[in-house]
């Protein structure tokens, strides 16, 4: 029988609210097993880059990413974000490791290609080094991901955090039973975005169309259920959407994805 992981992406809402961002990882730090917490931290990095006279500029809800941005990205990140992050989860008794993609070879990435749009210094991921984060695990580690990678020729890419947390649970699932927990600000998929309440507890493959079809699902929320159900199809058990009392054992109140 595999062992069990949970592989949690955080958003930047909960990033930038620092009493719940305390909260959610109290609650992380007391899930059992091995896991792997992932980050982002957009709204901070615009906020900096503001400061420094680094305009961000995003199309189509997703960021550009030239060399000034990307020096941003790796300020904030892999050092401003990720070792506040791993500072609290020691305080809270989890042996958290701060790695970005480079770290170990974790993962490698190339850049995007120019379509429509030139994202810039963007990667999308080619490779997960799933022996090198499993011995991690193995040895009592809680590897805590940034959103950046690297091409293995020394350029690191900006890499959307959803999309890091896939790709880890994808990779990883050879060796585990994976559980990939999408965590916001919401309590899960809502059916109507002006009530809290109006959570859709479980979505499939045919409910999705027909949410897409109604306009249910839209905007922001169309990436990253498009990471939700890639990860399904390439044997990930479980995706879940909610807020941070997701990871509170015996809350029932998220969204739950199945093919």
């Amino acid at each position: 029988m595999k062992q069990k992981l949970s592989i949690v992406k955080i958003g930047g809402n909960l990033i930038e609210d620092t009493a719940r961002l305390s909260h959610m990882l109290s609650l992380f730090s007391k899930m059992g097993g091995n896991k792997i917490l992932v980050h982002g931290g957009g709204k901070k990095a615009t906020e900096i880059g503001n400061k420094l006279g680094v305009e961000a500029k995003v199309v189509n809800g997703r960021r550009i990413t030239d060399a000034k941005s990307l020096d941003v990205a790796i300020m904030v990140y892999g050092g401003l974000v990720n070792k506040n992050i791993v500072a609290q989860l020691q305080a809270f008794g989890t042996n958290a490791l701060g790695m970005s993609g480079a770290d170990g070879n974790a993962i490698q990435a190339y850049k995007r290609p120019v379509k429509e749009v030139d994202f810039g210094l963007v990667g999308d991921v080619k490779n997960v080094n799933t022996y090198g984060i499993f011995q991690l695990l193995q040895a009592g580690f809680t590897p805590t991901f940034c959103a950046l990678t690297h091409d293995g020729k020394g350029q690191l890419f900006n890499t959307n955090a959803d999309t890091i947390a896939a790709e880890l649970a994808i990779g990883l699932s050879n060796q585990f039973e994976t559980t990939l927990y999408y965590c916001f600000e919401k309590k899960g998929v809502l059916s109507n975005v002006d009530d809290e309440n109006s959570v859709i507890p479980t979505i499939d493959s045919k409910k999705y169309d027909s949410l897409l079809a109604e306009g249910i699902i839209a905007d922001g929320m169309l990436p990253k259920m498009h990471n939700c159900f890639y990860a399904l199809r390439n044997r990930v058990a479980k995706v879940c959407i909610g807020d941070d009392a997701m990871l509170r054992e015996g809350n029932s109140n998220f969204t739950t994805l199945t093919l």
